[in-house]
């Protein structure tokens, strides 16, 4: 009931505000008019004293009647344009207060056929309360979330959170709970390969020199982690050291176990690298539908890193093909995320030279370069 209410003095509020000045607008015209007129008939009043104490000529006192008389005629056809004016908009006002009265009408009654004025209220606290069983997974994170508020030190809390952010692609999330559980509850293999493919997830799948380094790391602690020996191969693959990056996956797809699930991610990659030009070709074009069927056992992020090995592969298509707006585009910052600037200037110089320093082109590639923190060499 007390929804009702508020929702009645809510929609008479909204009305009045409306309907007052509509109702205020005629009152003025007749009032208006009528002072005119009394005027003049003072002026005729003053006029004929005037005359008659001899302050003013018989034939200017007429034509100072007869001008006066003109002024009156005016006022009276005016008025009676203004009337017909007046109409046209009282027409006018009565349709808007009828519009104004009838939306809240509607409205409530919509409401009150399809809407639900009765479901109770789900106030954050109570939902954090229920039972985990019964929680959605946005709702676990949302406690998680809370306690983490209020209880900022506990590394065990951000290390179960981390994996979480990372599974629904909230990269810049996982990356700092990856952080603040590596320092409060210390390092591990399984922690710097998390926040390796955090921050590549963050770049787009871009192995960069910070995801790279805690690969590295990764890799130091446990040798036979898997995620950081893939995506150091990626690294490798990025850097267009292709044979290298090929030697590493054939070597960790002898050692991982029949049933790894980055089997599937390292076969994949072998395949996309056995032949050079169709990885270039395929980077430079993208993700398409079998290669998502293909690349079903992966994470959303190993998909993506998978699909970029083949940066350096898009240099050399680039040479073939110069003229792909879009690829330079890619090119270029493929190589300032993986930290190598005079390589991204070297890609931007030759993207501007194929389309000549004046194009509309050059233009596009100068901006975007700009937006990411570089500039062209003279």
């Amino acid at each position: 009931m007390l929804f009702w209410v508020i929702a009645a003095i809510l929609t008479l509020g909204a009305s009045l505000a409306v309907l007052l000045p509509l109702a205020g607008g005629a009152k003025g015209l007749s009032s208006s008019r009528d002072h005119d007129l009394e005027v003049y008939r003072d002026q005729l009043s003053e006029l004929d004293r005037d005359a008659a104490r001899g302050l003013i000529q018989p034939a200017e006192a007429t034509e100072a009647r007869a001008e006066i008389a003109r002024r009156i005629l005016r006022l009276d056809s005016g008025s009676a344009g203004k009337t017909s004016t007046s109409r046209a908009s009282v027409a006018a006002k009565l349709v808007a207060t009828m519009a104004v009265l009838v939306v809240p009408l509607v409205s409530w009654g919509l409401y009150a056929k399809i809407g639900s004025p009765d479901l109770p209220s789900q106030p954050l606290s109570e939902r954090l309360a229920k039972n985990p069983a019964d929680s959605s997974v946005d709702e676990l994170v949302a406690r998680a979330e809370a306690h983490l508020a209020a209880n900022p030190s506990d590394g065990r809390g951000w290390d179960v959170l981390a994996p979480v952010y990372l599974r629904m692609q909230r990269f810049s999330d996982a990356v700092a709970a990856y952080r603040n559980a590596i320092r409060l509850d210390g390092d591990s293999s399984v922690r710097q390969a998390g926040l390796g493919e955090a921050i590549a997830g963050a770049a787009g799948g871009i192995v960069s020199a910070d995801a790279q380094k805690a690969f590295e790391a990764a890799q130091k602690l446990d040798p036979a982690n898997a995620k950081a020996s893939f995506y150091l191969a990626v690294a490798l693959a990025q850097e267009g050291r292709v044979k290298e990056a090929v030697a590493a996956w054939q070597a960790m797809l002898g050692k991982l176990p029949p049933d790894s699930p980055w089997r599937g991610a390292v076969e994949q990659a072998l395949a996309k690298s056995g032949n050079p030009e169709m990885a270039a070709g395929e980077a430079a074009k993208g993700p398409d539908a079998a290669d998502i069927d293909a690349a079903s056992s992966m994470s959303p992020q190993d998909r993506e890193a998978m699909i970029n090995t083949m940066v350096a592969g898009l240099g050399e298509k680039l040479r073939q093909n110069p003229r792909d707006p879009e690829g330079w585009m890619r090119l270029v910052r493929s190589y300032v995320v993986l930290g190598k600037p005079d390589q991204a200037r070297d890609a931007l110089g030759r993207a501007i030279a194929v389309f000549g320093a004046d194009s509309d082109e050059a233009k596009k590639f100068t901006a975007f370069a700009a937006s990411l923190g570089l500039t062209a060499t003279e």
